[in-house]
């Protein structure tokens, strides 16, 4: 991505609200302004509300390049090292791909309809059956998924300056939390091109390895797919270790999100772009997923490789497999490359944990408190856990930790897929995203009763309150039941908690026309502002989410009455 002007700068719907606020010609200051932080789209990126297009000036390749570059991450390798020494190569190599199909098809839906929206994962969910507080849950789901792999990509970059520059574990744990604060400051702009700079160098180190692998040892391949793993469970396939290895892989279900996050800056779909646009979603979106699950059986791979010379307990950890593959070719200079790719690809990654956080983060707390300092405030927040969770030595519990996280991610994003692909197709729900306050009820049970549903249960069967077979196929539970609820709940209660007052200008053929808020008096396209009563006039989406005098009388007052949709019928 090139460009480099802050739009706050340069269009009136994107200018910040604060320089809308002098511009106006007002013989007093506006109702309310924002911090300096909150007011500069360049740093805050629109991490409350939805994206403008006059924000949206990146191609879709542009857009998809810097999404792709987010899945650098070597966590993969360590999560697929270690399914292949817990269940052998056959229950990884069916686990690994078994995911891999559901995570793609489930994201198909979640990534198209951010990118024609303009929305992030907050705000889908909200309008995907959730409800306004309802999606408030959900935000510490995805923060959670954001500091949880910050920390395990933090502690992989920590083995790599052990490693290599022999730093002590503790003070190379802060090192990679600081390091990347500085990028997620300056937001999508500087992402963007920190992404685009270092993909040459990381996939050369990316394939490296294996193309040495296969010159030097190419016996290695076949003698992988014989391996029985290091607790005797046998090359073969077995339903438990298949079950077990796909919880563990299942996991990632929730990097969709940190895609999104990228994919809401798509310009708008045309019959121009119609096919570069359908392919960059698809492949920035679902499509890192192929990426991901050939990173994994490639991380295995490698650590079986090397297992006979770094030990069991290090072949799981990235830096150790990539040096001994390096070695034939390279001998002394193996380790400092292998630190240089590490560190690159960490970078990358925490970049966008780092920045997905402070997005959810963001949300949560403008729900609970009315107030929004700025997104970059949230950045400390999100990566200070992550510390302390390298701290803590969480490493160790790679596969307990993503096999129990992955019953709530996965119950997550089942039931917002249930509402895009059943709900909303049958009627059950509105056809249009609605994220605003001001028509929303607070709570939705279609999806957040689905998704308390699922991951009550899987979550119960994951600890083992239902035998053998159910613990180990849990996460499989947990989709399947977030999937069928939502459709079950949404026609029982007649999608009446959709919507708690119409909006009068859902589907306006020109959404990039802008109103004026009377509040914080800055000019904002259609889909981000609201008819507002308490203010008697148009109100922009942060605004009505930070006031906290209206009492949502919007809702609950006359005008507010629950929207009843039509059931759906089937003609004979």
């Amino acid at each position: 991505m090139t460009d480099t002007t802050s739009p706050a700068a340069s269009s009136p719907a994107t200018s910040s609200p604060a320089a809308a606020g002098t511009a106006q010609a007002s013989p007093a200051a506006p109702r309310r302004s924002y911090a300096k932080s909150a007011a500069d789209e360049s740093l805050e990126d629109y991490s409350l509300r939805y994206a403008p297009h006059s924000f949206r000036r990146w191609s879709p390749l542009s857009v998809a390049s810097t999404a792709l570059g987010g899945i650098a991450y070597l966590a993969d390798y360590a999560i697929g090292a270690g399914i292949v020494m817990s269940y052998g190569f056959g229950n990884a190599l069916a686990a690994i791909l078994a995911a891999a199909v559901v995570i793609f098809l489930t994201g198909i839906p979640i990534a198209r309809a951010c990118a024609a929206n303009g929305v992030d994962m907050d705000l889908l969910t909200r309008g995907s059956g959730f409800g306004y507080f309802g999606s408030t849950l959900t935000s510490l789901v995805y923060a959670s998924f954001t500091f949880i792999f910050f920390a395990l990509e933090g502690s992989i970059m920590a083995q790599a300056f052990h490693e290599v520059l022999h730093i002590p574990l503790p003070l190379g744990y802060l090192i990679t939390t600081l390091i990347v604060i500085p990028i997620v400051f300056k937001g999508m702009n500087w992402i963007a091109k920190l992404q685009a700079w270092t993909q040459p160098l990381w996939i050369l180190g990316l394939i490296g390895p294996f193309v040495i692998l296969a010159f030097h040892s190419p016996h290695t391949f076949a003698a992988f797919t014989h391996f029985g793993g290091t607790h005797g469970v046998g090359s073969g396939f077995t339903l438990l270790g298949f079950g077990l290895g796909t919880g563990v892989a299942l996991s990632l279900i929730a990097q969709i999100g940190e895609q999104a996050d990228y994919l809401r800056f798509m310009p708008q779909r045309t019959a121009a772009n119609a096919r570069r646009w359908d392919f960059a979603v698809l492949a920035a979106g679902p499509g890192w997923v192929v990426i991901g699950a050939l990173k994994q059986l490639g991380g295995a791979l490698l650590a079986f490789s090397a297992l006979t010379v770094v030990g069991n307990a290090r072949a799981l950890e990235p830096i150790a497999p990539y040096v001994e593959a390096l070695r034939p070719w390279f001998g002394a200079a193996a380790l400092p490359l292998a630190g240089l790719f590490v560190i690159v690809s960490q970078v990358k990654i925490n970049s966008t944990n780092a920045y997905s956080g402070s997005l959810s983060w963001s949300n949560f707390f403008s729900r609970l408190t009315h107030r929004h300092p700025g997104r970059v405030w949230y950045i400390f927040l999100n990566c200070g856990i992550a510390l302390l969770l390298m701290e803590m030595n969480m490493f160790s519990a790679l596969n307990s930790l993503l096999g129990f996280y992955s019953n709530v991610a996965i119950a997550w994003i089942g039931a917002v897929t249930a509402d895009l692909v059943i709900n909303k197709p049958l009627g059950l729900s509105p056809k249009y995203i609605e994220f605003k306050r001001a028509y929303l009820h607070p709570v939705n049970p279609a999806g957040f009763g689905a998704m308390c549903i699922a991951a009550a249960v899987s979550i119960t069967a994951f600890f083992g309150w239902f035998g053998e077979y159910p613990k180990a196929f849990s996460p499989f539970i947990a989709l399947l039941l977030a999937m069928a609820c939502s459709p079950l709940i949404a026609w029982a209660t007649k999608g009446r908690y959709y919507l708690a007052r119409p909006n009068p200008e859902a589907g306006t053929t020109d959404v990039t026309d802008t109103r004026l808020c009377v509040v914080c008096e800055g000019s904002y396209e259609v889909p981000d502002t609201a008819q507002c009563p308490y203010h008697e006039g148009t109100i922009c989406s942060l605004c009505c989410s930070l006031d906290a005098g209206c009492h949502d009388v919007c809702t609950k007052g006359a005008t507010g009455g629950p929207v009843l949709l039509g059931m759906p019928s089937v003609q004979g």
